[in-house]
């Protein structure tokens, strides 16, 4: 998990990004595939963002009015990171209704057994978790002086 963390940080550090959003953009820069974000209503529910994938790049969608956007965004970015499953682009542009999402959420589980309902709980786990600690991170850094020499003296002393 910190390795992730540390070779993000690093790509973010290197461009000096200490705003999420320019950290997924260096972070897409430096993997040579675009991540586009977005703002998007039509998120079902209680969900406050999502990955999309598409052939030739990643969106996250943002839920509007989020209390924390940047945690949200940094949790998506965790599931491009880990290289979970994005939702499918033509998946994500159905009309989403309450029904809708319990029908494919049970389908889902029949298909694949428990194993999916476990592997979606680790999966949301890392992407938590790598959230955190990058927000931790690029807390250390805003504020603090040029972001590669903050980056170099945290690591230094274990941070």
């Amino acid at each position: 998990m910190s390795t992730a963390v540390d070779a993000v940080a690093d790509v973010a550090a290197e461009a000096e990004a200490v705003e999420i959003a320019d950290a997924v953009a260096a972070f897409a820069q430096a993997r040579g595939r675009s991540i586009v974000i977005e703002w998007s209503p039509r998120l079902a529910g209680a969900v406050c963002g999502q990955r999309r994938e598409y052939d030739d790049r990643d969106v996250i969608a943002l839920a509007p009015g989020l209390p924390d956007p940047e945690r949200t965004l940094a949790h998506e970015l965790g599931h491009i990171v880990f290289g979970h499953r994005g939702v499918q682009a033509r998946d994500a542009l159905l009309e989403v209704s309450d029904d809708l999402i319990a029908y494919m959420l049970n389908e889902r589980r029949l298909e694949a057994g428990d194993s999916a309902d476990d592997e979606a709980a680790v999966d949301e786990w890392e992407a938590e978790t790598f959230a955190s600690l990058f927000l931790a991170r690029v807390k250390t850094m805003r504020g603090r002086g040029h972001t590669v020499s903050v980056l170099r003296y945290d690591e230094a002393l274990g941070r």
